[in-house]
């Protein structure tokens, strides 16, 4: 075991190896050589990469197998969209934006509601994802001190709870030393980029550790694990995901922008828009490194702890340990730090802007006191509140750990933040791209996909831990089955990511498009769209000063830069803009509308556009403008006329969206129905074991001189009927795991003949109960197929069950037929019963559909067995389908291709 000292000391080190780059960074800035190139830039993208990367990839490709890949392909796909980018940093340089949420509230004319309400959503979404870092932090300490549980003791402190104090302490000294959010830290992102390059150092010196130290290579590794079934499925792609698969990408795609980290380094940070060349494909490259050996850890560790319950999440720090490299270890343990820190530090810098600027700056800006601290530099009480905030978001992460975080893995964590923050899509892209899109609407689409993030993901994950009552995920509130929170409407057949993902977006979208097209914007939120959607038509010019009209003190509004800049920043800003309109002191500039302009700019990158945007309203007198004042200034006239036809264009989309919704919603009714009938009738199908236990059982007590073999025999087939039993019942669970693609499979070597023989054993009381003939023609020396043997089973019950049910009482007849044929086993299952219509040999493999009338006569069984069998079947490589006409009986056939397992 190591020592908790040595452990500390060194993260003491590194910490001070990090705050020596960061100093070395601002020292370059200062001196105007600014240490942030293409490398850089794109490296500090990788604060991307967190603890979940580290640790949680591992973990997920323990269960998911390939499906971690998703979660690294949407932000590379992101970044191929490369204008798209690029729009939103220039922007953000012409509106001197510091934050997602200032960002959105500039373009829905500086709303001050837009931005406390992105602000909100932002921290409560994140807030899980802070709780990650702490979890797996924590966790790794847990693995070198020999611990579990977290229940490492620090001076008597939960050393969960001093991570977060020394994590907060980093930020505040990291970030928060001047006040303009939109001064770049420039230390702060050369500090990130080193512990990108830390961190996948680390990961590639385990990854090759695994690879050649413990096994002999990636053959070696990956042809023991292939010689296992449950981990050679691991290592193929399932294409029953793919629906989960395409939520994660889109999920993915849209947290590389939207989280306040990626927005913070990706745009506010941005020095030069060049620099995105490099990172399209050095983070990609950057994203592939760190990934190469994700699943060979994840397949060594499984092999490696086999039957010994260890966390895959930590299998980066046990293997090392457990061949006694600890200082490789120690290499991990510092890698895994650098992941968490790296996300913390820029993260809470990005949330602290946000919660000064959108929620603490309104509520002062209200407040008697501020109103009556005149004169007084306020510079300093904002960064306090920022540090401050740096505090409290920490410890409501620390909280979340406390409350919620041991109900999930780390990539369930992680995945909840991702769908709080991509709320703000349609919000933000709708404001770069359509002009049409108002405050109103905005407001509308982010409440409402917060509204069901909250119900469907971040309450059940309280639910999930006990801590609140969890009647509203299973049976949903007030018994009410379709407000079910993870199966709205009846939608249960998703995992519960995609689930909120998709009930969230459409929720949010049309709210945004809905409230938009029956709203009108005013004149600053007009000014804005046109700044915001033809942002690279006016960059090159000067902003339209003429789009404010009034009258301003030149002393108010120098006081009020003061208040909150600071004096010497204040009369530096002075200086400069002087400068730039031909003056040599700034006492000769008149209070015209583009000092006042600029004047809102620098009060922009203090306090957000909103606040900025109040505070220059409260010391000036400003003439109101109409919209068509605004729209002529702007040279609008033509758009005008286009506005009307693109209006009378949503119109009849949003129509036709709402006829597509209305056929959605009667479509799951029509489910909701069937699945009533499904529930009334499924009993049918436990009829069957049942019958035949009961006629052994009675044979049993009827004739106690029965011959001692045939008892053997009865009470055999009695233990193996209750058995089917089992897995029938079970059968009947795992629907929504087959349909979902999240059933488990075991592949061994299955002789489908003695499988076969077992069915109709099991299966002869019930045909002599009947008086229906059962006869069998199964060739001999069939060679074994590499199938799950009990799914095998399950198919051929299935079909002999179905025989049975459709032919005549005393001279019916089924034959069963096994064969080799075209390389592949097939198996037949013929009778002599009505038959079935071709519409009919279609339609019995569709769910809750059966042959014969059912709209007179109730239905036999569920209607789910061949639709499940097909599946199985499918699912290695054969076919099932029937062959029949009216009258002349039916005859159900499948085939497993021959396969030889492994070696």
């Amino acid at each position: 075991m190591l020592s908790g000292w040595f452990v500390v000391l060194l993260s003491v080190a590194y910490g001070g190896l990090l705050f020596a780059v960061a100093r070395f960074g601002d020292a370059r800035a200062d001196a105007g050589r600014s240490i942030i190139g293409a490398n850089v830039y794109a490296l500090s993208l990788a604060v991307y990469c967190t603890s979940w990367t580290f640790f949680g990839s591992v973990g997920r490709a323990t269960s998911g197998g390939l499906s971690f890949l998703t979660i690294y392909l949407g932000p590379t796909l992101m970044l191929l969209c490369v204008g798209v980018i690029v729009k939103m940093i220039r922007i953000a340089k012409a509106q001197r934006i510091t934050s997602i949420a200032d960002f959105i509230a500039a373009r829905y004319g500086k709303s001050q509601l837009l931005a406390g309400l992105v602000t909100v959503i932002a921290v409560v979404g994140i807030v899980p994802y802070i709780a990650l870092q702490l979890k797996a932090v924590a966790a790794s300490l847990d693995v070198l001190f020999d611990r579990s549980g977290h229940a490492i003791q620090l001076w008597g402190v939960d050393s969960t709870l001093l991570v977060a104090a020394v994590l907060a302490l980093f930020t505040i000294l990291f970030g928060t030393r001047h006040l303009d959010a939109t001064e770049r830290h420039e230390g702060m992102v050369a500090a990130v980029a080193f512990e990108s390059v830390v961190k996948l150092l680390a990961f590639v010196a385990v990854g090759v550790f695994v690879t050649w130290g413990i096994y002999d290579g990636f053959a070696d590794l990956f042809r023991r694990a292939a010689a296992q079934p449950e981990l050679l499925r691991l290592m193929q792609p399932d294409p029953s995901r793919a629906g989960a698969w395409a939520a994660m990408i889109l999920l993915s795609a849209l947290a590389i922008v939207f989280l306040p980290r990626q927005f913070q380094v990706m745009v506010v940070e941005n020095v030069d828009e060049s620099h995105l060349k490099r990172a399209v494909w050095l983070f990609p490259l950057y994203l592939l490194l760190i990934n190469i050996f994700v699943l060979p850890v994840a397949l060594g560790g499984l092999m490696h702890f086999a039957g010994q319950g260890a966390n895959p999440d930590t299998f980066v720090l046990t293997l090392p340990l457990s061949q006694g490299a600890q200082a490789l270890a120690l290499l991990v343990f510092i890698g895994g730090l650098s992941a968490a820190t790296g996300m913390v530090i820029v993260e809470t810098i990005a949330l602290s802007t946000m919660v000064c600027n959108d929620l603490a700056m309104p509520a002062l800006l209200r407040s008697t006191w501020l109103q009556r601290q005149k004169r007084g530099d306020l510079s300093r009480l904002l960064i306090g509140i920022r540090r401050l905030a740096i505090v409290f978001i920490l410890l409501l992460g620390y909280a979340y750990f406390k409350a919620a975080g041991e109900a999930y893995a780390l990539v369930g964590i992680g995945l909840i933040s991702f769908a709080a923050v991509a709320q703000f899509a349609p919000a933000l892209f709708g404001g770069m791209y359509w002009k049409q899109g108002t405050r109103a609407g905005a407001l509308a689409g982010l409440l409402a996909g917060f509204a069901v993030w909250l119900y469907t993901l971040l309450l059940p994950s309280f639910a999930k831990s006990g801590w609140i009552d969890s009647g509203f995920v299973e049976v949903g509130p007030f018994a009410i089955d379709w407000l079910r929170a993870q199966a709205l409407f009846g939608l249960d057949g998703l995992d519960e990511i995609s689930h909120c993902l998709w009930w969230s977006l459409l929720a949010n979208l049309g709210a945004y498009l809905a409230v938009s097209l029956a709203t009108v914007p005013d004149a600053l939120e007009a000014s804005q769209a046109e700044r915001f959607v033809d942002v690279f038509r006016h960059a090159q010019r000067a902003p339209d000063v003429r789009l404010w009209r009034g009258n301003a003190s030149l002393q108010e509004l120098v006081e009020l830069l003061e208040r909150f800049l600071g004096p010497a920043r204040t009369r530096q800003q002075l200086a400069a803009h002087a400068r730039s309109r031909g003056r040599s002191d700034w006492r000769e500039l008149a209070p015209d509308a583009e000092f006042v302009h600029f004047a809102e700019a620098e009060l922009a990158a203090a306090i957000g556009s909103a606040s900025a945007r109040a505070m220059v309203s409260s010391v000036t007198r400003e003439e109101d403008l109409g919209l068509e004042e605004v729209l002529d200034i702007l040279d609008e006239a033509s758009q005008v006329r286009a506005y009307s036809r693109e209006l009378e264009a949503k119109q009849r989309a949003l129509e036709a969206a709402t006829g597509e919704l209305r056929a959605a919603n009667a479509q799951l009714r029509e489910l909701d129905r069937m699945k009533d009938d499904f529930i009334s009738t499924v009993t049918h199908e436990l009829r069957t074991p049942l019958t035949s236990i009961r006629a052994l059982s009675e044979m049993l007590h009827d004739d106690p001189r029965l011959e001692l073999g045939e008892r053997r025999r009865f009470l055999g087939i009695i233990v193996g009927e209750a058995e089917r039993l089992t897995r029938l019942i079970n059968q009947i669970l795992d629907l929504a795991r087959l349909e979902s693609g999240r059933a488990e499979w075991t592949a061994v070597a299955v002789d489908v003949g003695a499988v076969v023989r077992e069915a109709m054993a099991a299966l002869e009381p019930l045909f002599r109960e009947k008086g229906v003939r059962l006869s069998g023609e199964i060739a001999a020396g069939l060679p074994s197929v590499l199938a799950d043997r009990d799914r095998l089973t399950q198919v051929v019950v299935n079909l002999l069950s179905n025989a049975v049910k459709f032919v005549p009482g005393g001279s019916g007849e089924v034959r069963v037929g096994v064969a080799c044929s075209d390389g592949a086993v097939r198996v037949s299952v013929a009778d002599n019963g009505p038959g079935l219509t071709a519409d009919e040999c279609v339609s019995v493999f569709e769910k809750f559909r059966q042959g014969g009338n059912t709209l007179t006569d109730k239905p036999q069984g569920t209607g789910l067995g061949l639709p499940i069998s097909r599946q199985i079947v499918d699912y290695f490589g054969g076919k099932l389908w029937v062959e029949s006409a009216p009258g002349a009986g039916a005859t159900f056939i499948f085939t497993v291709p021959l396969r030889e397992p492994d070696a």
